[in-house]
C-alpha cells in the first residue's frame, strides 16, 4: 500500500482510535509522515512510532509501518499511542519513574533501558486494548515479518500468546520451556499490575534480562524499530527524578502476586530492605539522573543537568533570605507661627511673616520663627541583603556532576533562597591560584549562578584572594559573605595576594565592607581545628559539620535564623 493511500486510511480511522479511550480523550490530530526522512524531521527515530508527551501529540512513519506490513491496521496503531497518553507513561514524570525503575533491574545493560521500558508500556497498552476494547492488536504482529526475531522478541511475542491464549505458533515459532515460562509469569504480571503499572516494571525487566545479556546491538536496535517510543524535547522538564522513590524490587518468581507458588512473606536481602527504610532519604548520583534524562530523549549538556539536579534537590530546602528594612521617612508638617527671641540661630527667624506683623522690627517681641512637627512618611520597601559566596573546589571535594556535592547543594541553597526575594548573588568557584570560576559580579540568573556552583577543578588549595579584594574595593549595598570549605580555609587568613597583601588584611577590609557579616562553613576532620580557625578570623562566624551532609540542614537553618534576626 501506497503511503499517500495509508495516509488517507489512517486519517479517517482516528476518530475511532479515540472513541477506543473513551468518549471524552481528546488528543491533537496525528502527524502522518509519509517517509523517514519527514518523520525524523519531527523527530521521530530509530522507530516507526511516537507519542509526544510535550504536546500530546501522536507521530507516525507510514514508509517504516509499511515495512512492517501494518497499513491495514490503523486503527489498532493510533489507539495503542493513545494509549501512551491515557494509560502509560501518560506524562514525563512517570515516564521518567518508569525508565528509573527498568535501569535498576539492568544491571551493566542499562543502555537497553528505553527498549524495555517500551515494550512493557506496549504490553499493558495492547492488552488493554485487545481484551476491554476488542481491537484485534494480535492481528498487528502476525503482520509483522519473523524474519530476524532473537530470543527477546520471541519470549515477548509469545507474551501476547499468552495473554490472549492464542494457540501456540500463531505469533511465533514454538519456544523453550524455559522462554515459556518466563512468558507465563510475565503475561501473569501484566495482567495483575495493569492498575499499578510502575510497580511491575521492575519484574518485568528483571525477566528481559537473560535475553538482552544474549542479544546484540544489533538486535536491540531492530527491536526498537518495533515498538514505539515517548518524544521529548531539550527544554522538557521533568520533577521528581532526582528522589529514588521507587521501593523494593522482587522478581515475579517470588512475587506472591505473579505466582501462586511463592511465599506469602517476600524477604528482601538486606541493601532492598535498607532502600525500603530509608526511601525519602535516597537519592540518585547526579550522573545516573544524567543517563536517565538523556535515555528519555533529553540533549541536556552537562553543564544544564548538573543544574536542573541541584536546582531540585535545593527546592524544598529554600527558606526567606534575609532582608533589612531601613526607617521610614520623617516628612516636615508646618504647625505655625512662635516668637523667635534672642540667642535663637539668626536664621530661624521667618522675615516675611515678621514684617506682616509689624513693619517695626523688634527681636523678641514681633520677630517670629515657623514651628514645624513631624509626619511618619512611607516606609520603605524591605532591602535584601545579597550573597557573596566561595565554594572550595580542590582536589578534596567531589565532582558535582558525578557524585553528590553537599557543597554544591548547601551552595545551591543558599543562592536560589537569596534570589528568590530579590538579592543578586556572586558565586565563586575555587581551587588552585588561576583556577577561579566566578558569575559576573553580582546575579539574578540563578542558571548563571548554579553553572559556576556544579563546576569542578579538583586541583590545589589556593582562596581567590584578588576576587575578594577586588569585590570591596568599593563601597556597596549589604552583603553577606559565605565561605565553604574544609581545613584549606586558612589559605584565606594565611596566605597572601599577587601584591603581598595578606589575606587576613582582606578577609577583614571585606567584611567590613559588606557589612551584612561573614560566615565559614566548614567540614573538619579534626573538629579541635575550629577554635584555632575562629581565633585567626576574627569577627566571622565559625561552624564546623562533622559529615558533608550536615551541610544542607545548616544552610536552611542558617538562612532562617539569620531572617528572624532581621525582624527582631
Amino acid at each position: 500500500m501506497k503511503t499517500s493511500e495509508m495516509a488517507r486510511r489512517w486519517t479517517r480511522a482516528w476518530p475511532d482510535a479515540l472513541k477506543a479511550w473513551g468518549r471524552f480523550v481528546t488528543v491533537h490530530p496525528p502527524v502522518l509522515c509519509e517517509s523517514t526522512k519527514r518523520a525524523r524531521a519531527e523527530g521521530l527515530t530509530g522507530s516507526f512510532a511516537m507519542f509526544r508527551l510535550t504536546d500530546r501529540t501522536v507521530v507516525l512513519d507510514l514508509q517504516a509501518a509499511g515495512e512492517l506490513n501494518l497499513g491495514e491496521h490503523g486503527v489498532e496503531v493510533l489507539a495503542h499511542e493513545i494509549g501512551h497518553h491515557v494509560l502509560c507513561p501518560a506524562d514525563l514524570a512517570d515516564g521518567a519513574r518508569l525508565l528509573a525503575r527498568v535501569r535498576r533491574c539492568l544491571p551493566d545493560l542499562e543502555q537497553h533501558a528505553p527498549l524495555v521500558a517500551n515494550l512493557y508500556a506496549d504490553a499493558l497498552i495492547n492488552d488493554r486494548l485487545q481484551r476491554s476494547r476488542g481491537l484485534d492488536m494480535a492481528g498487528v504482529y502476525k503482520r509483522m515479518p519473523r524474519g530476524a526475531a532473537g530470543g527477546l522478541w520471541s519470549f515477548y511475542l509469545r507474551v501476547f500468546e499468552r495473554l490472549w491464549a492464542l494457540e501456540t505458533g500463531t505469533l511465533v515459532d514454538r519456544v523453550g520451556a524455559d522462554t515459556d515460562t518466563d512468558a507465563g509469569l510475565a503475561a501473569r504480571l501484566v495482567r495483575v499490575y495493569a492498575t499499578d503499572w510502575l510497580a511491575g516494571a521492575g519484574g518485568f525487566a528483571m525477566l528481559c534480562y537473560r535475553y538482552l545479556a544474549e542479544a546484540g546491538e544489533r538486535e536491540a536496535g531492530a527491536l526498537l524499530a518495533r515498538t514505539c517510543r515517548p518524544g521529548l524535547s531539550a527544554d522538557d522538564q521533568v520533577p521528581g527524578l532526582t528522589a529514588d522513590d521507587d521501593g523494593p524490587l522482587v522478581h515475579p518468581v517470588h512475587d506472591p502476586r505473579v505466582n501462586d507458588f511463592a511465599p506469602a512473606d517476600v524477604e528482601l536481602d538486606e541493601s532492598e530492605e535498607q532502600r525500603a527504610k530509608a526511601t525519602d532519604a535516597q537519592f540518585r548520583e547526579p550522573f545516573e539522573y544524567g543517563e536517565i534524562l538523556r535515555q528519555l530523549g533529553l540533549a541536556v549538556s552537562d553543564e544544564d543537568m548538573a543544574a536542573r539536579y541541584y536546582r531540585e534537590r535545593a527546592a524544598p530546602h529554600l527558606v526567606p533570605f534575609p532582608v533589612r528594612r531601613t526607617p521610614a521617612l520623617l516628612e516636615p508638617l508646618p504647625e505655625g507661627l512662635e516668637t523667635w527671641d534672642v540667642g535663637e540661630p539668626l536664621e530661624r527667624v521667618d522675615w516675611l511673616n515678621t514684617a506682616l506683623r509689624s513693619p517695626v522690627v523688634v527681636p523678641g517681641v514681633t520677630t517670629v520663627q515657623r514651628h514645624d512637627g513631624t509626619m511618619e512618611g512611607r516606609e520603605s520597601d524591605p532591602e535584601p541583603v545579597d550573597l557573596d559566596l566561595y565554594i572550595d573546589s580542590s582536589g578534596s571535594m567531589p565532582n558535582p556532576r558525578e557524585a553528590v556535592s553537599y557543597l554544591a547543594l548547601a551552595g545551591a541553597i543558599l543562592a536560589l533562597s537569596a534570589l528568590r526575594v530579590g538579592a543578586r548573588v556572586q558565586a565563586t568557584l575555587w581551587s588552585g591560584k588561576k583556577q577561579v570560576l566566578v558569575t559576573d559580579g553580582f546575579v539574578r540568573d540563578e542558571t548563571a549562578v548554579l553553572r559556576v556552583l556544579t563546576g569542578y577543578f579538583g586541583g590545589a588549595t589556593a582562596f581567590p584572594l584578588p576576587t575578594m579584594r577586588e569585590t570591596y574595593a568599593r563601597p556597596r549595598r549589604a552583603t553577606h559573605i559565605v565561605v565553604i570549605s574544609d581545613e584549606g580555609v586558612d589559605t584565606l587568613f594565611r596566605g597572601a595576594d599577587e601584591q603581598g597583601r595578606p589575606g587576613s588584611d582582606i578577609a577583614a577590609s571585606a567584611l567590613a565592607g559588606a557589612g551584612a557579616g561573614g560566615t565559614l562553613l566548614l567540614h573538619l576532620f579534626r573538629p579541635d581545628r575550629l577554635g584555632a580557625i575562629a581565633e585567626m578570623a576574627p569577627g566571622w562566624d565559625a561552624h564546623a559539620v562533622n559529615d558533608w551532609a550536615d551541610l544542607v540542614a545548616f544552610a536552611a537553618a542558617f538562612s532562617r535564623r539569620t531572617y528572624d534576626r532581621s525582624k527582631a
